[in-house]
């Protein structure tokens, strides 16, 4: 208990210590300061709130624990939608119905809610278009769908954001919005 008293006190000073940045970033950015094994097996997780262990986890995680921690559950955003809706969505896994275990962390399912709820905005290479907590997506090579999420720092002598994701080394914040083909912008609003 006392473990947990001490880490929310440190989340909520590195939140107050960022000033004006929009909550999710400062949800994401918290992320880069513990180590995460990059691990996309799937696991069966509680519902609603479900998450694989803190320890572990992919670009969807990144996104799926910053959202969760301002009060969104993207695991029943997604399942909820899913459920009434299974057709609107890929039919890339060869599903019949939807599974909460893993349908929120997977990239094509994430776009498809944002687009969906009218989150989606032009992919444009013009690094003013992108706001601090923007959702990005980009298909990396051997066809591997990536999200992350902008951020309010720029990339040093340029106007270009960095963005927080996990690529394969751990949450990371960096510069990489044009790294690889942009195939989705999307500003899902909740705050």
């Amino acid at each position: 208990m006392r473990r947990l008293l001490v880490a929310a006190l440190a989340f909520a000073a590195t939140c107050a210590a960022m000033g004006a940045t929009p909550k999710l970033v400062q949800a994401a950015r918290v992320q880069t300061l513990s180590p995460v094994v990059y691990d996309g097996a799937y696991v069966r997780i509680d519902y609603p709130m479900g998450d694989v262990p803190q320890d572990r986890g992919v670009c969807t995680d990144v996104v799926i624990r910053a959202y969760r921690s301002i009060g969104i559950d993207l695991q029943v955003l997604v399942h909820e939608d899913m459920r009434d809706n299974f057709r609107a969505y890929p039919a890339l896994w060869g599903l019949s119905r939807p599974d909460r275990n893993i349908d929120h962390r997977r990239v094509p399912n994430l776009q498809k809610l944002f687009e969906r709820r009218g989150a989606k905005l032009p992919a444009t290479q013009a690094p003013s278009d992108y706001q601090p907590g923007d959702l990005v997506t980009w298909m990396l090579p051997g066809n591997l769908p990536h999200i992350g999420i902008v951020s309010d720092r720029k990339q040093s002598g340029t106007d270009r954001p960095l963005v927080i994701h996990n690529i394969g080394a751990g949450t990371t914040e960096e510069d990489m919005l044009f790294a690889f083909p942009v195939t989705g912008h999307y500003r899902f609003r909740v705050e």
